[in-house]
C-alpha cells in the first residue's frame, strides 16, 4: 500500500513540477524592432519620415504605418484602401493590405493595421526598387517610394 501511495505523491509532484516548467517556460519572440523609420516620396501628396509598428502571431503580421503623407481633405475611417510592399533579405517581397485607417482630419496619414504573413526567419524592410505603398483614397491612386532603408534596421520576424 505503501509503495502506491509513494507512487502517487511521485505522479503528483512531477505533473506539478512538468505544470510549472510550463508556465515559467520562455514565450516565443516576436518581431524585432517593434517599431522602424523610413523616409517615403509620395510626388504631390509629400513625403518624410514615416514609422512603422509591426506586431506577430504565429505567420500573421500586421504593420500599422504612420506617415508625413497628407491629405488636403478629411477621410472617414476605413476609406483608404493600402498596400505596403516589404523586401525580403535574399531576394522576394512580403506584402501585407488592408483597407484599415482611423478617421482622419486634414494632415498626416495613418494606414493599418494593414495584414500580411510571414515566415520565421524573415528579414523585410521597406526599402526597394518599386512602389513600396500603393494608397487609393477616393478612386486616387497615391504611390509612393520609400527612399531609405528602416532604421534602427529591417523586421525581424520569428
Amino acid at each position: 500500500m505503501r509503495s502506491r501511495s509513494t507512487l502517487g505523491t511521485f505522479a503528483v509532484v512531477a505533473g506539478g513540477l512538468a505544470a510549472a516548467s510550463l508556465a515559467f517556460a520562455p514565450t516565443a519572440a516576436a518581431v524585432s524592432p517593434g517599431s522602424a523609420t523610413a523616409t517615403y516620396d509620395c510626388g504631390s501628396w509629400g513625403g518624410g519620415s514615416a514609422t512603422l509598428v509591426a506586431t506577430q502571431s504565429g505567420t500573421a503580421a500586421t504593420i500599422t504605418l504612420t506617415s508625413s503623407v497628407t491629405t488636403s481633405i478629411p477621410v472617414g475611417a476605413d476609406q483608404i484602401n493600402a498596400t505596403l510592399t516589404l523586401a525580403k533579405a535574399g531576394g522576394g517581397t512580403r506584402v501585407f493590405s488592408g483597407k484599415k485607417n482611423p478617421a482622419l482630419p486634414v494632415g498626416p496619414v495613418t494606414i493599418g493595421p494593414l495584414s500580411g504573413t510571414v515566415a520565421s526567419g524573415d528579414s523585410l524592410n521597406s526599402y526597394f526598387a518599386g512602389v513600396a505603398l500603393k494608397m487609393v483614397i477616393f478612386g486616387v491612386t497615391v504611390n509612393c517610394d520609400a527612399l531609405t532603408s528602416q532604421s534602427p534596421g529591417p523586421f525581424v520576424f520569428s
